[in-house]
């Protein structure tokens, strides 16, 4: 898949885990690796996007024995967002699949 449309894809899963809670940029790296194929790192350019888009804002919570963690956490603007991209997203794999079939 081209970087392009992954980077795209990537910032619809950060939303939509970011919608169940809040995340620190690590873990979310870990989950959506588990899916999509990424390199590490490629989460905190998309993380940054969606924060000075107003989609996300950050806090720091103290860490165990390290150093204070950064966590996301979706503002109301990002939440209108993501469930405006899942609309996009479920009607682009409708119509996608359309074109596919046999």
């Amino acid at each position: 898949m081209k970087s392009q449309n992954k980077r795209g894809l990537i910032e619809l899963c950060a939303l939509a885990l970011l919608n169940k809670g809040d995340y620190y940029g690590y873990d979310l790296s870990v989950i959506i690796s588990k899916k999509i194929d990424i390199a590490d790192g490629t989460i905190y350019p998309v993380l940054r996007k969606l924060k000075n888009d107003g989609f996300v804002k950050t806090y720091l919570t103290e860490g165990q024995g390290g150093p204070p963690r950064k966590y996301y956490q979706l503002t109301k603007s990002g939440k209108e967002e993501y469930k405006l991209e899942k609309s996009n997203w479920n009607m682009l794999v409708k119509n996608i699949s359309v074109l596919l079939e046999d």
